[in-house]
């Protein structure tokens, strides 16, 4: 069935919304895949502020031209779907904000920890210092008290 102009801008426009708001676009296949799975990854994908949508090849190629992205050409071939991928990508991951990755990039790309994680590393780095100047402090007073401990315990086994 052909879609007309209208139908064509209104889809240029609408992706283009989702590009705008995505740091990521995934490509995938969904040749294969039943209704109800597709519903259900839009569900999940939905969790992760993410959207997944079918897509006509030659209508996004157009979008992420005029969007100023790298319309992938032997991505845009077959039947389609993207995952638009949210913003929370794109705080860890700013370097790929234009460019295409391959499967090893995209394996490197999973590897990375996630935002809490990230988050727990550097609460970790940003308080040792704090956590060793106060081991400092405490550490002579520490010693003393424990040279007391003894003196008193070595007094009182003389008596």
């Amino acid at each position: 069935m052909a879609i007309n102009r209208q139908k064509k801008e209104e889809l240029v426009a609408r992706y283009k919304e989702l590009i705008a708001n995505s740091s990521a676009l995934v490509f995938t296949n969904y040749q294969g895949i039943t209704v109800a799975q597709g519903r259900s990854l839009r569900n999940k994908l939905k969790e992760t502020n993410a959207t997944y949508a079918v897509v006509k090849n030659t209508l996004l190629a157009l979008a992420l031209k005029e969007s100023d992205r790298v319309a992938p050409e032997a991505l845009l071939k077959g039947a389609n779907a993207v995952v638009f991928c949210g913003e929370d990508i794109a705080k860890s991951v700013t370097a790929l904000e234009n460019s295409v990755l391959d499967a090893k990039g995209a394996e490197a790309l999973s590897d990375l920890p996630t935002k809490e994680q990230t988050r727990a590393m550097l609460l970790g780095v940003i308080s040792a210092p704090a956590r060793q100047l106060v081991q400092m402090i405490h550490a002579p007073g520490s010693s003393l008290a424990r040279v007391l401990n003894a003196y008193v315990e070595k007094q009182q086994e003389a008596a």
